[in-house]
C-alpha cells in the first residue's frame, strides 16, 4: 500500500468520526442549519471512499488494455464527489424549505455548538494535511477532497455564527435561510470539483507556470540541438506526459540525437516531484523552414 492510499484510508475513519460529531450535534440543537451541515458530511465520507478506490486502482502498472497506465482514474473520483455535493445540496434545500413557515427555537449556550466546532477543528486540521499530501504526491483525488473538507470548514463557521444570531437576537428564521445559503455554496463547490475533474479528463495543459518550466528545462538540456517547438503537456493524476519536436543538424548521427533526448529525459524527470513521460520526435534542420520562435 502506497502513501497516497495510506492517507486515503485514513480519510474515511476522519470522515465518520466527523459525521458522527456533527450528527449528535444536529441532535442536541434540532438545528436545520447544523443538520446540513452533518449532511454534508455524509459526502466526505463517500467522496473519502471513491478516492481510495481510485488511488489503488491508478497506482495499478500499465497493462495491454492500458498501456499508458491508469493515472486518470483519480479524476472520476473526484467528478464523482462534485456529484455528490451537488446531492447533498439538493437534500438540504428539502429539509430547509418546510422550516422556513415553521422557524425552530435555538440556545446560543447548547452544547451541542460546540460539539460541532471540534468536528471544524477535527475537519480543519485534516484538510490541511490532505491539500499537502495531494500536491507533495501529486494526487488530484487527495488535493481535491482536502479543498472539499476546507469547504465545508467554511460552510460550518457560517452556519455555527448564523445559528448563534438565531439564539441570541430570536429571529430563528436566520437557521434555515443560512442553510439555504450553504445549499447554494456546496452546489457551486460540487460544480468546480465537477469542472476541474472533466478538464483532466479532457486533457486540458497545465497551467502557463509548469509551461514555462518544461520549457527552460529542455532549453537547458538541448545542447546541440537546433530548436524545438509544438510543445504540448497535459496531466494525468500522478504523471505528467510532454511531447514536442526537436530540430538538430541534418548530418548528426542518431547515436548523437538520441543522446540529447536522454539529457532532456533525464532533466524533466529530476526537475519536477511526478512521474514525467516525455515523447520527443527529433527532425532534420532542414523541416525548420517556415518555423519561428522555436529557437532553443
Amino acid at each position: 500500500m502506497n502513501r497516497a492510499t495510506k492517507i486515503a484510508a485514513v480519510s474515511i475513519v476522519v470522515g465518520v468520526a466527523v459525521f458522527a460529531l456533527k450528527y449528535v450535534a444536529w441532535l442536541m440543537t434540532g438545528s436545520v442549519a447544523l443538520y446540513s451541515d452533518a449532511l454534508e458530511s455524509i459526502v466526505n465520507v463517500a467522496a473519502a471512499i471513491g478516492a481510495l478506490a481510485a488511488i489503488h486502482y491508478a497506482a495499478q502498472p500499465p497493462d495491454a488494455e492500458h498501456p499508458y497506465g491508469h493515472h486518470k482514474a483519480e479524476y472520476f473520483s473526484a467528478a464523482f464527489e462534485g456529484a455528490m455535493i451537488m446531492l447533498a445540496a439538493f437534500f438540504i434545500f428539502r429539509e430547509a424549505w418546510p422550516v422556513l413557515f415553521a422557524p425552530r427555537a435555538i440556545d446560543w449556550d447548547d452544547p451541542g455548538l460546540l460539539v460541532n466546532v471540534a468536528a471544524g477543528v477535527i475537519n480543519a486540521a485534516w484538510g490541511s494535511w490532505l491539500i499537502r499530501s495531494g500536491r507533495k504526491l501529486a494526487s488530484p483525488a487527495l488535493e481535491a477532497d482536502g479543498h472539499h473538507l476546507w469547504a465545508d470548514v467554511y460552510t460550518s463557521i457560517g452556519v455555527l455564527g448564523g445559528v448563534f444570531l438565531a439564539a441570541v437576537t430570536g429571529f430563528y428564521l436566520l437557521d434555515p435561510l443560512l442553510a439555504m445559503a450553504m445549499a447554494a455554496h456546496i452546489l457551486f463547490s460540487g460544480f468546480k470539483l465537477v469542472k476541474a475533474s472533466t478538464d483532466g479528463l479532457m486533457d486540458a495543459a497545465p497551467d502557463e507556470e509548469t509551461m514555462k518550466k518544461l520549457r527552460n528545462v529542455i532549453a537547458a538540456h538541448a545542447k546541440g540541438a537546433i530548436e524545438m517547438h509544438d510543445l504540448k503537456a497535459r496531466r494525468a493524476g500522478s504523471a505528467l506526459f510532454v511531447d514536442f519536436h526537436l530540430v538538430v543538424p541534418a548530418d548528426m548521427t542518431v547515436n548523437a540525437a538520441h543522446a540529447i533526448c536522454d539529457r532532456i529525459e533525464t532533466g524533466l524527470e529530476a526537475a519536477f516531484d511526478e512521474d514525467v513521460h516525455a515523447s520527443i520526435h527529433v527532425e532534420p534542420e532542414h523541416e525548420r523552414e517556415g518555423r519561428r520562435n522555436g529557437a532553443i
